[in-house]
């Protein structure tokens, strides 16, 4: 983990100097905690309350201050979760009380991470606000895959979208996406056979190649290559979160995959579990 001064090791309340605090959406980044950037890194060491989200590595929670009150939020398919609309209302009131709150969301709080909801609640309540961008899995994990979205003579282009409502046709209409030289999809992982089914349906050739990256970037990375007709089962045993990949740049993992994560594992273990972090003050 990137080594950084702390600035302070306490909760500054709004009897500082600042009336009402900032809020930090920040991005951890796919997983591994030196994904960071330096700014939210810094921002985390500065940190008087943080509210973090499921796929967040706990290196960095541990990088606040012992302090500082953090705020589990996270979200999981088969458990219940704080509403995002009281998540928001928590952001603002945690700004009326401390001078530095830091939401940190896995990957980019702009990408799939509810961040512009979170960004537009703090605006209407007159809430100072910043936005720290993060790595995005839509692209760094199939990287560490060997997997590049985008590659001379197979894809010139890329689409990501969500599969986590695919089941619901009106949703999402995957006619759109039958086109696109490489197609990545995130949380899809529990839909993927309604997703294969429907992208074939639309015309997707069922040859076209297809990858499942599970808990992409970390030591529990593993990673499944088939085609459109069979990776739904060649995938169905990989835990969550995972990214699909679809597309000719799949052909590429066998050749240039550069990551190895069983020589990283007493470094880096699995992490995306229910983080047994709770509310402290």
């Amino acid at each position: 983990m990137l080594q950084l001064q702390k600035t302070h090791s306490g909760p500054q309340s709004r009897s500082s100097a600042r009336a009402i605090g900032v809020v930090h959406l920040v991005g951890a980044g796919p997983g591994d905690p030196d994904l960071i950037s330096v700014k939210g890194a810094r921002l985390l060491q500065q940190a008087d309350a943080l509210v973090y989200d499921r796929l967040v590595h706990p290196a960095l929670v541990e990088e606040t201050p012992a302090r500082a009150e953090k705020i589990y939020v996270g979200k999981a398919a088969s458990h219940k979760s704080m509403p995002q609309d009281a998540i928001n209302a928590l952001l603002v009131n945690l700004a009326k009380k401390y001078r530095t709150v830091v939401r940190l969301k896995g990957g980019d709080p702009f990408v799939y991470g509810r961040g512009g909801e979170e960004a537009q609640a703090l605006r209407t309540a007159a809430v100072p606000f910043t936005v720290v961008p993060g790595i995005s899995s839509a692209t760094s994990v199939p990287a560490h895959a060997g997997i590049p979205v985008t590659h001379r003579g197979l894809a010139q282009s890329f689409t990501v979208v969500t599969g986590h409502t695919a089941l619901h046709a009106s949703d999402i209409d995957w006619s759109t996406y039958v086109s696109a030289d490489t197609l990545v999809v995130l949380m899809g992982l529990g839909k993927l056979p309604a997703i294969a089914e429907k992208l074939m349906a639309y015309g997707k050739p069922a040859s076209t190649p297809a990858a499942v990256i599970s808990q992409g970037s970390t030591a529990a990375q593993q990673t499944v290559t088939g085609n459109l007709a069979d990776i739904a089962v060649r995938a169905s045993a990989l835990p969550t979160p995972a990214i699909v990949v679809v597309g000719e740049v799949v052909t590429l993992h066998d050749e240039i995959a550069w990551f190895h994560p069983n020589q990283t594992a007493s470094e880096n273990p699995p992490v995306f579990t229910e983080h047994i972090y709770a509310v402290s003050a």
